[in-house]
């Protein structure tokens, strides 16, 4: 982005703000106008913001200017389109369906790389060419102007409930992280984090724990998080001492978490919404026990690896006075206690709440730690906040609308179904071996598409099966999305470690070995959350929920001290194998 064009890119993201916003206060909207609306303003951050050639550029342009006018022709006719039933009249409009998808295609490469855009292609010509394929996952055949007139201009696809949960929810929530992250609330984090822990045993690395989790919650993406409160808590630790291997897997552990963490959470969550049918706060409730599960194993391991090394606190001179702990923190926890009295005490939507929220925090733009207003300052966040959003908001759209054709196509074909029933063939009926299944497949899908994607596909495919096989759907699906963010982590492609190694210079192997020991929880609270099913039941029945979470957090203690602490390996070994058992042992 030159000095000549960002301006532009400022106007876009200012247009782009203004226009999820005014969809949360005009009223009803038909949703093929708004969602057609969305995917144009998302177009060219997706296809002209990221192109590093001229040849990108040019192409990039090229397609933006297609796609905007196969969105805008959509707008115009959306009513007469309605008439049609998703059926497809005439090659013009088939050539137009036919852009419009492969433009999908495009900006998701552009946004993510290859995996997601191909697994949709391959769905695509799963649907025009199945009826070739011999046996049970061969399809009838489709009409070319059904199947891609229900892709394109029905309410399914491309303009299904998953875009409609980007369209209404997801963008309101990204614009308010941009808001809260172009102001002090990042500062806010910090000094609540090294107020709260840098005393401690291990403090540098606690802070680093209790900051990732405020900030995760509001980002939704681990990498975005170990890349900004990383740049501050990584050099904190190395310059105290700390292995660099261990610095690195604190954070990308820590950072790995903010999607699990209420209040916020990631994209995932609002998905979830839709997918369940579940009021927002009641998944929020949900996660709230699970969350804390896993944080807390990471606390204890820092514990555990302080009896290894000499983790210091952080020095008093470099900790925060209580003043600036009192001021920064306002900056966040003004706009949060705006968006939970709305959704818990004035009873508004949760996009309504964070409209709220937002618009807090925007006013907070305006002044700094030391409470002084400078408008060129505040000038300039706002343009950083513009940018930020637009980009953010372009780049989550694009994932979704290329995830919908996926699910568009399970749909029309039955593919899901099929899928399915394989998965409980193959698990031989009983739920434990159709959850490991599931697990491997997260784990497989979701080292190359973001945590979003990867949860959607394998909970349309996967989560009937669990269903089916007992578990109620608010547990099938944080089942699922918990075991889509273990690619964050996991070998052999873990986002979050290979930025959190790059910015310490340490092998990522190493890394990644420390972090998959202190992010234990991430494999081990989803399965606890189906042996322990009243874990997930803060909400409904708290009593119950809190003894199991007590129960869950004795196992996890005793599973993470067994893998890092320096004990004989017959203890380590009976520490993993009693804490097992506590957890999975009769349920409570």
């Amino acid at each position: 982005m030159s000095a000549t064009t960002r301006p532009f890119w400022i106007a876009l993201g200012a247009v782009s703000i203004a226009f999820h916003l005014w969809l949360i206060f005009s009223g009803l909207v038909p949703n093929l106008v708004s969602r057609p609306i969305h995917m144009a303003l998302a177009l060219p951050w997706a296809l002209i913001f990221v192109a590093k050639t001229r040849a990108q550029k040019i192409s990039g342009i090229v397609l933006t200017l297609i796609g905007l006018i196969a969105c805008g022709w959509i707008v115009a006719n959306h009513q007469t389109l309605g008439d049609q039933y998703g059926f497809l009249m005439g090659n013009s409009q088939i050539m137009l369906a036919a852009a419009l998808l492969l433009i999908v295609l495009e900006m998701a490469r552009r946004a993510i790389g290859w995996p997601l855009p191909t697994v949709a292609a391959i769905a695509l010509l799963y649907a025009l060419f199945g009826q070739h394929i011999p046996g049970e996952f061969g399809h009838a055949g489709l009409p070319v102007e059904s199947m891609l007139g229900t892709l394109t201009i029905a309410e399914g696809g491309l303009w299904g409930s998953l875009t409609g949960v980007s369209v209404n929810i997801v963008a309101i929530f990204v614009i308010f992280g941009a808001v809260l992250n172009g102001g002090e609330a990042g500062q806010g984090f910090m000094n609540v984090a090294g107020a709260a822990a840098g005393r401690l045993k291990g403090g540098a690395a606690k802070v680093s724990v209790v900051s990732s989790a405020l900030f995760g919650s509001i980002s939704g993406s681990a990498s975005a998080n170990v890349a900004s409160t990383g740049a501050i808590t990584l050099p904190a630790m190395t310059k105290l001492g700390y292995p660099k291997r261990l610095a690195a897997a604190v954070e990308a552990v820590a950072s790995s978490g903010g999607q699990i963490m209420p209040p916020l959470m990631g994209a995932g969550a609002f998905v979830m919404v839709e997918l369940t049918g579940k009021p927002y706060v009641d998944i929020m409730v949900a996660a709230i026990l699970p969350a804390v599960l896993y944080f807390l194993a990471v606390w204890v391991g820092i514990n555990a690896f302080a009896m290894r090394y000499d983790l210091p606190g952080v020095p008093n001179e470099d900790r925060p006075n209580l003043r600036s702990v009192v001021i920064t923190s306002a900056f966040f926890l003004v706009p949060f206690t705006i968006l939970l009295w709305g959704m818990f005490g004035g009873g508004y939507t949760p996009q309504y709440a964070a409209c709220l929220a937002l618009l807090a925090g925007a006013a907070l733009l305006l002044l700094d730690a030391d409470l002084t207003v400078d408008l060129l300052r505040s000038k300039q966040r706002f343009a950083d906040v513009c940018l930020n959003a637009g980009r953010q908001v372009a780049m989550i759209g694009s994932i979704i609308l290329c995830a919908s054709i996926v699910i568009g196509v399970l749909g029309l074909t039955g593919l899901g179904v099929k899928i399915t029933s394989l998965l409980i063939s193959g698990s031989g009926g009983m739920l434990w071996p159709a959850l490991l299944l599931t697990a491997l497949a997260c784990l497989i899908l979701g080292m190359e598409v973001p945590t979003t994607a990867a949860y959607v596909i394998c909970v349309s495919v996967a989560g009937p099966a669990l269903i089916e096989l007992g578990l109620e759907p608010l547990q099938a699906h944080l089942f699922v999305f918990w075991f889509a963010l273990l690619s964050t982590i996991t070998p052999p492609v873990c986002g979050a470690v290979f930025i959190a190694a790059g910015m310490v210079e340490e092998n990522w192997l190493k890394v990644a070995g420390t972090a998959m020991a202190l992010g234990i929880g991430l494999y081990i609270v989803p399965l606890a959350m189906i042996a322990n099913s009243t874990l997930i039941e803060l909400g409904s029945d708290p009593v119950w929920a809190i003894i199991a979470g007590l129960k869950v957090a004795v196992g996890l203690t005793a599973i993470s001290y067994g893998l890092i602490a320096p004990r004989p390996v017959w203890q380590r070994i009976g520490m993993v194998a009693l804490g097992g058992a506590v957890i999975f042992a009769a349920g409570v």
